[in-house]
């Protein structure tokens, strides 16, 4: 997936300026795809330039203008266009996991700490992701269209990092508190 097709998806949400698009994004699309803001005005110009979007200075009192963009038609044919495309199963890159690998040969104190702060961090999102089913889907059974194709991606967000929680609690429960000190082969 390129960047223009999360712009693409996230804009067909709804309208936007770069910068109000870079914010949305930082609180949906960017916890399974970043972007700088950077990125973002970049690729905004160029998805311009090819027509995919249309876009309209808006004035704003005491600032400077803004430029609002919307899906273009060509816009809405290249995201149904890539929306048809075969997708290939993600190939994780998973640098933690060949660190445990590795456990033998390192200091295994050191593994273990790294290990529980990943497992804080994937539970600090799924609290988040938690937090936001129950305030955006308090009834889930009753979702269609938009609304439901969010849902669905947030119950992944939930699964992967459920799992990714309960992963570090496994590999934690695994390692020894203390081991002996590394060997060479």
């Amino acid at each position: 997936m390129a960047l223009e097709h999360a712009l693409l998806v996230s804009l067909t949400e709804r309208a936007g300026s770069g910068y109000e698009l870079a914010r949305r994004f930082d609180k949906s699309i960017g916890y399974f795809w970043s972007a700088t803001h950077q990125q973002i005005y970049r690729v905004l110009k160029r998805m311009a330039e090819s027509g995919w979007l249309d876009s309209e200075p808006v004035a704003q009192a005491g600032r400077p203008d803004k430029r609002v963009y919307a899906v273009s038609d060509a816009g809405r044919a290249e995201l149904a266009r890539w929306i048809a495309e075969p997708t290939d199963a993600d190939s994780p890159r998973n640098e933690l996991a060949v660190k445990i690998r590795a456990a033998a040969y390192g200091d295994l104190g050191a593994l273990r700490t790294e290990v529980a702060r990943h497992r804080d961090q994937h539970a600090q999102r799924l609290d988040i992701y938690y937090r936001i089913e129950k305030r955006d889907f308090p009834t889930p059974d009753q979702l269609t269209g938009t609304a439901l194709h969010q849902y669905l991606v947030l119950r992944a967000g939930i699964r992967v990092e459920a799992g990714a929680v309960e992963w570090c609690d496994e590999v934690l429960h695994a390692l020894p508190p203390h081991a002996p000190a590394p060997h060479a082969d």
